[in-house]
């Protein structure tokens, strides 16, 4: 089992055919799943699934959380999507890594994100940061 870091090979399709939107305001509704190490997750996910994922602790629930979109826009030649940081606190949590998707259109997969190890919380926060929203490391990228 591995997770391995990838913007989903589906996602990209969907893209072209109009089915994601990520406009803050009126989008539609992004969230992201915590999996163990005995997740399997990489450019050939389609879709969010419960296997393998961190179980319920503080304010982290199945599913996972709902992240606040940042109205995409571009960063010379490339466009590019951010999500404000996110926390699930009181939490015992290990995870390997996650699972951006789309809860609003069938719980399509997105993007995997590889923790590069086990990041542990106990009976604390747990948090997401995201990169900076520029063309060099925003966490979704056209170029």
């Amino acid at each position: 089992m591995a997770i391995t870091q990838a913007v989903c090979t589906s996602f990209k399709q969907e893209l072209l055919v109009g089915t994601h939107n990520f406009t803050a305001t009126t989008g539609d509704t992004f969230k992201i799943a915590l999996y163990t190490s005995s997740a399997s997750l990489d450019a050939t996910t389609t879709a969010y699934s419960s296997s393998n994922e961190v179980s319920n602790s503080g304010t982290y629930t199945a599913t996972g959380g709902s992240l606040t979109s940042v109205t995409p826009t571009t960063s010379g030649t490339t466009a590019i999507c951010d999500f404000s940081d996110i926390s699930f606190t009181s939490a015992t949590i290990t995870a390997r890594g996650a699972l951006i998707y789309n809860s609003t259109d069938s719980n399509k997969a997105v993007a995997v994100l590889d923790f590069g190890g086990d990041k542990t919380s106990t009976s604390g926060t747990f948090t997401i940061q995201f990169p900076a929203a520029d063309a060099s490391n925003a966490i979704i990228r056209l170029a």
